[in-house]
């Protein structure tokens, strides 16, 4: 092997600092869902005492997780452990508002227990809950570990830094892709093959608002693709499938893609 090559990989090796499997952190993550989801599981607890003591065996495995990456952490990592266990109970509750969503707003779920069970939608939806309480505390990596995990899982692509409200309902959901920058309020409903992407910009831009604002109460169908950092879907709107929007739409619109084909309706000769 050449020697120089070898070199290069050794200096590489040698400043590459420590990090924790993605195996362990979807391990951890899975099992933070199954404690607050137990329909995701068989192993049920029937004491408070039973299931604090199980969170605090989680709360320690998650220190030392972090722990391996003290290095690139913006504080102790049993500082930021706390922090973000103390967020649960609020998580929880956001993640209730979407299952609500789902349930309520899918004619073909027939119960909340299959919702939390069986749902991509869902289950992406949940990493993202997780991913983007470890975001705000700017710890690194391990937030887009998780959304690309459920991104694997799914198709459903999620960025941990999107700002998402209550009651988000993502139906069927493959080749959905929500960006960095993207805002979206409550009671909001998408399809399978949604983009709400960005409209090319230089990396030097990168901190700048890219990807667009999606106001309360709208319903974007599959295969809409929606741009850019200025773009904003008013409330109460509806978005039909297919539709490529770079600019606003006022509130209560509904905006429809027209083909250029032309069916012609033929009948038999007599």
């Amino acid at each position: 092997m050449d020697k120089q090559f070898l070199q290069i990989l050794l200096d590489k090796h040698r400043s590459t600092g420590t990090y924790p499997s993605n195996t362990e952190i979807y391990r951890l993550a899975k099992k933070l869902l199954r404690l607050m989801f137990p329909e995701k599981t068989n192993k049920h607890y029937l004491s408070t005492d039973d299931l604090a003591q199980k969170f605090q065996k989680l709360d320690a495995s998650w220190v030392e997780m972090l722990s391996t990456m003290q290095h690139v952490l913006p504080a102790d990592a049993t500082r930021l452990v706390r922090q973000f266990m103390d967020r649960l109970p609020f998580v929880y509750e956001v993640l209730l508002t979407d299952m609500s969503a789902i349930f309520t707003g899918d004619p073909a779920s027939k119960s909340e227990f299959e919702v939390v069970r069986t749902y991509p939608g869902f289950l992406a939806i949940a990493y993202y809950r997780l991913a983007h309480e470890l975001h705000k505390l700017d710890i690194p990596l391990i937030p887009r570990i998780l959304t690309e995990h459920a991104h694997s899982k799914t198709g459903i692509d999620i960025h941990p830094a999107a700002q998402i409200d209550t009651h988000f309902f993502i139906d069927h959901g493959t080749g959905i892709t929500i960006g960095e920058t993207c805002e979206i309020g409550k009671h909001v409903k998408l399809y399978q093959g949604i983009t709400l992407g960005a409209l090319s910009v230089s990396k030097n831009l990168a901190s700048i608002k890219r990807h667009p604002t999606i106001e309360d109460n709208v319903v974007i169908y599959s295969g809409a693709t929606i741009l850019g950092g200025e773009t904003i879907i008013g409330h109460d709107s509806i978005i039909g499938g297919n539709v490529w929007l770079t600019s606003s739409i006022a509130p209560y619109s509904k905006v429809y893609h027209q083909s250029q084909n032309k069916y012609i309706e033929m009948g038999m000769d007599e």
